[in-house]
């Protein structure tokens, strides 16, 4: 039986394609209108899968423990920003010029989250400067070095490898530069030995605190990793390209325009979005991946 999941509407279901982008082979399958993954959970193994029919989203699931079920409902409502209520977001991005078309025709983004902080900490490390796609491709090949699934689900059959998995053999899977593997395997070594543990309970001064003296690690991706692990509403990431492009074209330049724009300027354009800054930052990356204007 599939469960209902309450929220406050609007829904944009954009969500999914945003994690759509980023499925993982072996561990995730989505589309535009579905999401579905395997998870460790406390007691056990499980995987869900969450879908939208253009009313109302709908999650379906099996677990080893049905004691289970609500932190797995947990880490679902979290990763599809289900306890947002998008109005006001929309209320304040709409009244913004540049963004007053793109929020009427998209009411109600929501703030993709995580099932997992360490997770995606690792995978915004493999995503570092190189593309979505690349990114993928690189986080398929680590799956060789995870455990599989009791309850494997089409072709969902591994977990996410962890970090005690990555700082093993991590190695000889990654390709790219030597700063970025020595990186990759300092932050997995200390999530897996304890010594970094990030969560819900940090903030985005405890997480920066925690990172940036990590080599390797800069102002992007703890922001990125607050906005996913967090669900901070407030951060923009004014280096990020996309965020650039997205900008530029939004006001009508051409994309070789759009690269020559600087990040001061970015950032002052921003400062009138507070405090929903992340939710601006989807808008612009969703214009960057469309490459059009409105």
């Amino acid at each position: 039986m599939a469960l209902a999941l309450d929220f406050t509407a609007p829904f944009e279901p954009g969500i999914f394609d945003f994690l759509a982008a980023r499925a993982v082979p072996g561990v995730e399958e989505a589309d535009g209108a579905s999401y579905a993954r395997t998870v460790r959970l406390p007691r056990g193994h499980g995987w869900f899968r969450v879908y939208w029919d253009g009313s109302a989203l709908w999650l379906e699931q099996e677990l080893e423990d049905p004691d289970d079920a609500a932190e797995l409902l947990r880490r679902v409502r979290h990763l599809l920003n289900l306890d947002h209520d998008p109005q006001a977001a929309d209320a304040a991005l709409g009244a913004n010029p540049l963004l007053a078309s793109r929020v009427a025709s998209l009411p109600g983004m929501r703030l993709p989250g995580c099932v997992d902080p360490a997770e995606i900490l690792i995978r915004a490390l493999v995503g570092q400067q190189i593309t979505v796609a690349a990114a993928r491709t690189a986080l398929g090949q680590l799956v060789a070095l995870s455990s599989p699934s009791r309850l494997p689900r089409d072709t969902m059959t591994h977990f996410f490898p962890t970090p005690a998995e990555i700082a093993v053999r991590g190695r000889e899977i990654l390709r790219g530069p030597q700063r970025r593997i020595d990186t990759i395997m300092a932050v997995a070594g200390m999530l897996a030995d304890g010594s970094l543990l990030i969560d819900a309970n940090d903030t985005e001064e405890s997480l920066a605190a925690k990172l940036l003296p990590i080599p390797g690690i800069g102002p992007w991706t703890v922001g990125y990793v607050a906005m996913r692990v967090l669900g901070s509403g407030d951060v923009f990431l004014p280096s990020d390209a996309a965020v650039r492009n997205g900008y530029g074209l939004l006001r009508g330049d051409t994309l070789a325009q759009a690269r020559t724009i600087k990040a001061p300027e970015l950032s002052r354009m921003a400062e009138e979005l507070r405090p929903w800054r992340s939710y601006a930052t989807l808008h612009l990356w969703r214009v960057s991946g469309e490459g059009v204007t409105p």
